[in-house]
């Protein structure tokens, strides 16, 4: 690993594909934050948010400059019958288990709606502490594959740091906009649940040295983000076209015998548009003839 920077066709082309694929881990790494925050009460949310993205690509960098000593982790350290487990293994296994369990569990609350049932008891047992700590163990997950992919690719240690500076930077941004988009539609956040429960048993099993190609992670993905979002789409327009149906009450038109410019002006007047009551009782002209009887 060195520091040194020659700009080649092959260079520029591992870094846009390190840049991609810090980015798409970026977004789960957004979403994930984003389900964790949005227990915290309002005020806290935002600092969780931008806090946890920042340790996030702190503790990036630093394994970045550690690399030497992560390629380390990938040797077996025991074993067992034939298979073999390192380090990298063991946090791989350990860390897709905790994405499964959330991701699970989240999606339990969500449709058994349990933290209504509790009248939302589940809410203040969660802290600030305890939600970055969360954010930190997936972060420390994600950054070890990371590094171990964006060291396989290219050893310019400043080609590897610039591309998560950048990635981090545009996931700044765009936090808070993919909070506000995930909290506000349901049926995006389950989407996006199942997305971290299938990323999750991805690395359970890149824990257990079965290999599969990110191609058929990502790729499903990318067609269910695109069907979700022509559903939304579809929702969108059928949302304006049932209100352009809904014609407000129109009030008739002024009568043509009628002056109404004189209830205007009475109303406007000096009077304030005070209605009173007269005071005299009402009399008249009460005869066997004008009584009615029964429902005439």
């Amino acid at each position: 690993m060195d520091f040194s920077l020659e700009f080649t066709p092959d260079l520029i082309a591992v870094f846009l594909t390190l840049f991609v694929l810090e980015v798409v881990l970026g977004v789960d790494n957004v979403i994930f934050i984003s389900i964790l925050a949005s227990k915290l009460p309002k005020e806290q949310q935002a600092k969780a948010r931008n806090l946890g993205l920042t340790l996030a690509m702190v503790m990036r960098v630093i394994l970045v400059l550690f690399a030497g000593w992560i390629i380390t982790l990938k040797e077996d350290v025991f074993f067992i019958g034939e298979m073999g487990f390192s380090w990298k293994d063991l946090i791989l296994i350990a860390g897709g288990l905790f994405l499964v369990y959330k991701a699970v569990t989240e999606i339990h609350h969500k449709l058994e709606g349990a933290e209504e049932e509790h009248g939302g008891v589940g809410r203040k047992t969660i802290t600030f502490g305890s939600v970055l700590l969360q954010i930190l163990l997936l972060d420390l997950v994600f950054s070890l594959d990371s590094v171990i992919t964006a060291v396989g690719m290219t050893e310019s240690l400043v080609v590897i740091i610039t591309v998560v500076v950048l990635s981090f930077g545009i996931m700044l941004f765009a936090a808070r906009f993919i909070f506000a988009f995930v909290n506000k539609h349901p049926t995006v956040k389950m989407l996006a649940l199942s997305f971290l429960l299938l990323i999750g048993v991805f690395l359970i099993a890149e824990g257990f040295e079965i290999k599969i190609d990110k191609a058929f992670i990502y790729g499903p993905m990318a067609f269910a983000i695109f069907v979700e979002g022509l559903n939304l789409w579809a929702a969108s327009r059928k949302a304006k076209r049932e209100q352009r149906r809904r014609i407000p009450v129109q009030l008739r038109p002024q009568y043509p015998d009628v002056d109404e410019s004189v209830a205007v002006s009475s109303a406007l007047g000096a009077s304030g548009g005070a209605v009173g009551l007269s005071r005299k009782p009402v009399a008249g002209d009460t005869t066997a003839e004008n009584e009615r009887a029964g429902l005439g």
